[in-house]
């Protein structure tokens, strides 16, 4: 199921993608996002959500989300409200594994719905500071504070420098994700 944390276009662009999953699934995909991302869906995928339906658009259920917690398919979904510069923006824990991305502050009744995360991902853009993602130093101050048994670096840019040099500073807890990882809780 897709949660969307905010609504940049590097964040819901694949939405389009849905279509394969509504031709073999034969249902609406629902999607998640609080009421501004799904605003701002209606009008980057405005065909899908005209009245006339075109054969073969995405089929979307939009689900309205806040920062309270939620149940997907008997799953427990923990939105975790961080800020990106300015923007509000949602990551989510699922059981023992929290996912934010696209953030520099984390506000202290966040860090409280991350106690005990095993798993964590967190963004960590580039060495230099930036105005609204958090940099490799931020992220492991952030991932020390948070304490899970892995952290997992992403959103990561050629800035940043090669995996194979990164990987060699980073504490042992903490990687580079990398396309095609897979996490097993």
């Amino acid at each position: 199921m897709p949660y969307f944390t905010h609504a940049h276009k590097d964040h819901i662009a694949g939405l389009d993608d849905v279509r394969a999953y509504n031709y073999l699934q034969h249902i609406d995909m629902p999607v998640y996002g609080t009421s501004n991302v799904l605003e701002q869906l209606k009008v980057e995928f405005y065909y899908a959500f005209e009245k006339f339906k075109y054969p073969g658009i995405p089929q979307i259920q939009l689900v309205e989300m806040t920062d309270t917690p939620f149940v997907v398919q008997g799953i427990p979904v923990t939105p975790l409200p961080v800020l990106h510069y300015k923007l509000p923006v949602m990551g989510f824990r699922i059981n023992d594994f929290s996912y934010i991305t696209d953030a520099n502050h984390i506000p202290d009744s966040t860090y409280e719905l991350l106690k005990g995360t095993k798993v964590m991902v967190i963004n960590a853009l580039q060495r230099e500071k930036h105005l609204s993602h958090f940099n490799l130093a931020e992220a492991l101050d952030v991932a020390h504070k948070i304490g899970a048994e892995q952290t997992y670096l992403i959103h990561i840019s050629h800035k940043l420098g090669m995996h194979k040099v990164i990987e060699k500073e980073l504490p042992k807890s903490v990687a580079l994700a990398y396309d095609g990882l897979s996490i097993e809780l």
